[in-house]
């Protein structure tokens, strides 16, 4: 590699999924586990790995659980950070391939990469989204979503961060509990000339919503985040445009769906009548 990595994991329950995440990089790369959950299981396992583990006395989120590990980090040598999650696998070439690929000539401004994704029957998963924005939640309404988009986010479900990025742009956004952190930490990074990429050399295993199996909280986060970021980017008054177009939208699907996703629709569409973060906070 050109330069060290460094793994961080922010688990929460589901040893064993751990444990095959921590099998496949073989014990070759310095990782750190974050334990949301404080299980015996999950430190259990990361002593069995050889990784080091930190309990951080309760459940911080995604975003706030990986500022515990780059705050220890970000004291030591450099070193560039792989984000990645208990629920994907890749193994130690892997890693080189994206390392390479960082810091490849042409590469010196991407602040983050991730690797092509798919699921464990072979279906590749959508890695790289536009930023959120009111306008493109009225495209959304109106089935224009898949107009292009001048810029983009990759998702952190294995996101390998340049040491230099994170040293400038900083730690994430502890507001965001689950969910769009690495939205925000990559437009605060577009803002500062850096660029997010993908490496198609590689596809690596990720089962996706691994930690949970609950799905109605997961969507009731999901949504949750959107609006912090929103109003973070946008404003009051964008989050009013963003939400109005969700709703707009999410109820023209309620109408002319089939049954089975027609009330998924409609449970979107209460979901924003209502505001994402207080659904969130009264299903918490």
């Amino acid at each position: 590699m050109t330069r060290p990595v460094h793994a961080v994991v922010v688990a929460f329950h589901q040893p064993r999924q751990l444990d095959r995440c921590l099998a496949a990089l073989s014990g070759v790369l310095a990782t750190t586990i974050v334990d949301n959950s404080r299980a015996a299981g999950v430190c259990a396992v990361a002593v069995h790995r050889g990784a080091e583990y930190i309990d951080p006395g309760g459940n911080l989120g995604f975003g706030r659980g990986v500022n515990v590990a780059l705050r220890r980090l970000l004291d030591g040598p450099a070193r560039d950070i792989l984000l990645l999650n208990p629920d994907a696998r890749l193994v130690p070439d892997d890693v080189e391939t994206l390392a390479a690929y960082l810091h490849s000539p042409g590469n010196e401004r991407v602040a983050a990469v991730s690797p092509r994704l798919e699921d464990d029957d072979g279906r590749e998963q959508r890695v790289v989204w536009p930023f959120p924005s009111p306008a493109r939640a009225w495209a959304e309404a109106f089935a224009l979503g898949r107009l292009p988009a001048r810029h983009r986010f990759a998702i952190g479900a294995v996101l390998l961060l340049r040491w230099e990025a994170v040293r400038e742009v900083g730690l994430f956004d502890e507001r965001f509990f689950l969910y769009a952190e690495e939205a925000d930490w990559q437009r605060r990074a577009l803002a500062l000339g850096w660029k997010s990429r993908v490496c198609n050399e590689i596809v690596v295993s990720h089962v996706g919503a691994g930690s949970s199996d609950d799905p109605l909280r997961r969507e009731a986060l999901f949504h949750a985040a959107q609006e912090t970021y929103i109003r973070k980017w946008y404003g009051r008054s964008g989050w009013w445009v963003y939400r109005s177009a969700a709703c707009l939208g999410a109820a023209a699907r309620g109408a002319l769906l089939r049954k089975g996703r027609r009330a998924e629709a409609r449970r979107r569409a209460l979901l924003y009548l209502r505001g994402p973060r207080r659904s969130a906070a009264l299903e918490a």
